[in-house]
């Protein structure tokens, strides 16, 4: 990548992150493959399709932005000091990926001096890419580009609300679980980086959900942002490195959720 770092640049060069990604992946997935655990105690997959993509996006950062840092899931850091740092999950989402399901996807975020400013989800089965830059949010799929707007939701009652799994949620968290989904409209599990997007696209209301990683969140805030949403840690701090996170469509639902969760106990 040249010298030029400007948004246009940026994304061009996530775009090919993501096709490089993509073409790495996709051979393993609904194949047969080993599954690696990386937990002791638990269950944390982790596949050749995972290790692939990253390697073949990290092969790309280094051959044409050098100076660029990088934070993967499945790989050491690089440069974390440096102004842009390339924040990569390949799969978010495994246990779909290894159950056959189209509802992981790849993560390609940047962060500069810090704070996510571009970001992408690209599912590479469905041809469905997602895009924010924190101004604005959208969609590409089958050659035509879609703009994505969160729609208003002010009460949680009238909610659709996502998260991964409920089990998750532990200890002191769980009642923060149990009160939401039990008050929400509808409740969906299983939806991993999917349900970001779809709250980006106005049919998802809110997303919640605890102990994620910078490669997590990273990417998917420009987008959720550049739609008209918020996310916040579940005490209203910044996402940036990861944590728990909740993320809103419509910020009067997220001021009202922040206060659910300071009164129940998190």
């Amino acid at each position: 990548m040249s010298d030029n770092t400007d948004t246009a640049a940026l994304l061009s060069f996530a775009d090919r992150l993501a096709d490089t990604a993509g073409a790495a992946i996709l051979p393993h997935f609904r194949a047969d493959l080993d599954v690696d655990n990386k937990l002791a105690d638990g269950f944390d997959p982790v596949t050749v399709g995972d290790r692939a993509g990253e390697a073949a996006m990290r092969a790309l950062i280094e051959a044409e932005a050098p100076d660029h840092g990088i934070l993967g899931e499945e790989h050491g850091p690089a440069r974390l000091d440096a102004e842009h740092v390339w924040v990569l999950d390949p799969i978010d989402g495994t246990r779909a990926f290894i159950c056959g399901l189209p509802t992981w996807g790849t993560l390609i975020g940047l962060r500069r001096n810090g704070r996510p400013v571009l970001g992408v989800m690209d599912q590479p089965f469905v041809r469905e890419r997602f895009y924010g830059d924190g101004a604005r949010a959208w969609r590409t799929y089958d050659g035509r580009e879609t703009a994505l707007r969160t729609r208003a939701c002010d009460r949680l009652e009238d909610a659709i609300f996502c998260t991964t799994h409920p089990r998750l949620f532990t200890g002191a968290q769980c009642p923060v679980y149990e009160e939401i989904e039990a008050t929400v409209r509808t409740a969906r599990f299983g939806t991993d980086c999917y349900g970001y997007c779809m709250l980006a696209a106005g049919h998802v209301d809110l997303v919640i959900e605890p102990g994620l990683q910078a490669y997590d969140i990273v990417a998917l805030v420009p987008i959720v942002e550049g739609a008209g949403g918020v996310v916040t840690t579940w005490t209203g701090g910044a996402p940036d490195d990861g944590g728990d996170i909740i993320a809103s469509g419509d910020p009067r639902l997220h001021d009202a959720m922040l206060t659910r969760l300071a009164r129940i106990g998190t």
